[in-house]
């Protein structure tokens, strides 16, 4: 049985922009456009009264921005699906917090647009198994980052991350032999990943409790956690504690 049409909303201050991603959805299949918005105000009042699945949304508008939309609706049962599209990667952080579905650079590739319309539609079909798990901000916890590397932004999920170092103002995620920077603090990443998935070790490490192979003494006597791909961690005094919980002594 095919799957329904996705019913998307398209949110943007500029005209050209707009008629791009009509003429974009216009070849894309199983997408039906139910209207268009120029600023914040009236997405939220368009979303409101149209319902739709998704919402292709700028961020970098005058007065109520792309952000503040996602927020608005945030609390919308059901919510829609979120894709900002926009021509600044600064704003990645924040479309993480509102757990966006995607996020696409201006000018938007037909390709990549079928891919994020693949995501909104792979989101939807999770959301409406288990709407209690689904539903953005039903989590307490960071469950994704997006990161820029040479071709555009990056989506990690925080559960593939293996571990996270510190490098002055920024926190470089490790995923297999592949790594990210984003702009974070080790404290916040503390407190918003699940403490059941990570464990702090250090005042610059956070690790993936699965990926600590086990520990060990160095002659000085602080601990050493052996990590899964063969490197080494050391300890911090301030989180020993930590061990011997993850240890059970």
């Amino acid at each position: 049985m095919d799957e329904p049409h996705l019913k998307v909303l398209v949110v943007d201050d500029e005209p050209l922009a707009t008629e791009r991603l009509q003429l974009l959805l216009a070849r894309s299949g199983g997408v039906d456009l139910v209207g268009t918005a120029s600023d914040g105000e009236g997405a939220v009042r368009m979303a409101e009264a149209l319902g739709p699945d998704l919402m292709l949304l700028d961020i970098a508008m005058p007065g109520m921005d792309g952000i503040d939309v996602a927020r608005a609706l945030a609390s919308r049962r059901p919510c829609p699906a979120v894709v900002f599209v926009t021509a600044f990667d600064q704003f990645a952080v924040a479309a993480f917090e509102v757990q966006a579905v995607d996020y696409l650079m201006k000018p938007v590739d037909p390709d990549r647009l079928g891919r994020a319309l693949d995501r909104a539609r792979s989101y939807l079909r999770h959301r409406d198994e288990s709407p209690e798990q689904r539903l953005p901000g039903s989590s307490p916890f960071l469950e994704e980052f997006w990161a820029s590397d040479l071709t555009g932004l990056v989506r990690i999920a925080s559960r593939d991350i293996d571990r996270i170092s510190a490098e002055r103002d920024y926190m470089r995620l490790h995923v297999g032999p592949r790594s990210w920077l984003i702009h974070h603090s080790m404290s916040a990443l503390e407190e918003g990943l699940d403490p059941e998935l990570f464990v702090r070790l250090h005042r610059s490490a956070i690790v993936r409790r699965d990926f600590i192979a086990g520990f060990q003494r160095n002659p000085s006597g602080r601990w050493i956690a052996r990590l899964a791909d063969g490197n080494e961690q050391p300890v911090g005094r301030l989180y020993s504690d930590s061990v011997r919980a993850i240890a059970g002594r």
